[in-house]
């Protein structure tokens, strides 16, 4: 080859190699930061949830994305799963959301109080015990109402109150009743109607005295195993964990919390909720609005859309659809008087169990209900969406 066009030659392979890495440079960029509207400025937030049917209006939101758009918030996908951009409906970035599946209430809790969260879904209990102790956090809006069960072992006879009353009280042993979580919904809700309903419960194995003796299980995950094994002779827990027992043949649900005593007082009965740290909400409240925005409608849609819902669910926490689809759980993020009523029954069982021994001790909930709740962002998305 000539000089001359050896060195035409080299000038436009360089050439070429520039922009080819131009053009991969650019490509890589858009590939590693997922979306081009957000900035160095935009909030890295931190989301808690749990692997349960009670925080499906996530998984909901996430999966429907864009087309929860008319609601003001939608998230769009960055690393599936783990990490997702919040957008409001024009399309601007409020926050970059990172996912963290937390084992329980407690463990939101403590992430909290470490400042490793700021946004968490979890029982509305874990969220009062935490503030007592003062982690600076407040809920935001309820997320759905019922969905906890009693769970025996799958050849177990027993059907509602009057059968699991007359168990525990023929039994020569104290019978060992399971839990996820020392703050969890289903923990407080149980233990305080079998407490009013004159059983003597303790956490001490070595009283033999008592009716019932509580067992830590420390996660959902070991709800059946400690069936199976005997460690437990029941649980009570979350959906889908009851309906998914069932499901596999290993758990037969005796007892739903809406038909613990006295007769009609666990109706309705909160139990999870969304909060968010104090920090974010003042230094920024549009993201909190967008956030209970996106879940006011995403709650309204698993209402409306059952089986899509459950197959959601399903696949995202790798639990049978067909168990999913059974639960009973009714999704709202809207505080009516009746759910505050159940909160002050959550109270009153927490402070007679002396659970809350700091700012709340002996206190009602009308005393120091804005210690715990701002509702005025759930107000303004209910307004918004006409509910």
């Amino acid at each position: 080859m000539h000089p001359r066009n050896f060195n035409l030659f080299q000038k436009a392979t360089s050439r070429f190699l520039i922009n080819i890495s131009i053009v991969l440079f650019i490509f890589f960029f858009i590939f590693v930061s997922g979306s081009g509207a957000y900035d160095k400025h935009t909030p890295r937030l931190y989301l808690g949830y749990v692997f349960t049917t009670h925080h499906t209006p996530l998984m909901a939101a996430i999966d429907q994305g864009e087309a929860f758009k008319p609601s003001g918030a939608w998230l769009k996908p960055m690393v599936d799963r783990q990490k997702y951009e919040l957008l409001d409906k024009s399309g601007n970035s409020l926050a970059v959301i990172n996912l963290i599946v937390s084992k329980s209430g407690s463990e939101t809790s403590t992430l909290f109080a470490q400042g490793r969260m700021d946004i968490g879904l979890s029982s509305s209990t874990a969220f009062i015990s935490g503030i007592d102790k003062g982690t600076a956090m407040k809920i935001l809006c309820p997320l759905h109402v019922d969905g906890m069960g009693m769970v025996f072992p799958k050849d177990s006879q027993l059907s509602g109150w009057k059968d699991v009353h007359d168990y525990i009280k023929k039994s020569k042993n104290p019978v060992k009743i399971g839990y996820h979580s020392p703050t969890s919904a289903p923990r407080i809700v149980f233990e305080g109607a079998l407490n009013k309903a004159g059983l003597s419960i303790t956490e001490d194995a070595a009283n033999l005295d008592a009716d019932i003796l509580l067992v830590d299980l420390k996660s959902t995950a070991n709800l059946i195993p400690a069936l199976v094994s005997n460690q437990v002779d029941c649980w009570v827990g979350p959906a889908p964990h009851p309906s998914v027992a069932e499901y596999k043949g290993v758990g037969h649900v005796a007892l739903d919390s809406r038909d613990l005593p006295p007769q009609g007082e666990w109706h309705d009965f909160p139990c999870c909720v969304m909060g968010a740290s104090e920090a974010l909400i003042q230094e920024s409240p549009q993201v909190v609005q967008a956030m209970t925005d996106l879940m006011t409608a995403a709650g309204n849609w698993c209402n409306m859309n059952k089986a899509q819902a459950a197959e959601i669910t399903g696949k995202w926490i790798g639990a049978p659809t067909a168990a999913i689809a059974k639960s009973t759980i009714i999704y709202t993020t809207n505080p009516s008087s009746n759910w505050m009523r159940g909160e002050a029954i959550f109270m009153e069982i927490l402070n007679s169990m002396k659970k809350l021994k700091g700012r709340f001790q002996g206190k009602t909930l009308k005393e120091v209900e804005n210690d715990i709740y701002d509702f005025r962002f759930i107000r303004a998305s209910l307004k918004n969406q006409g509910l």
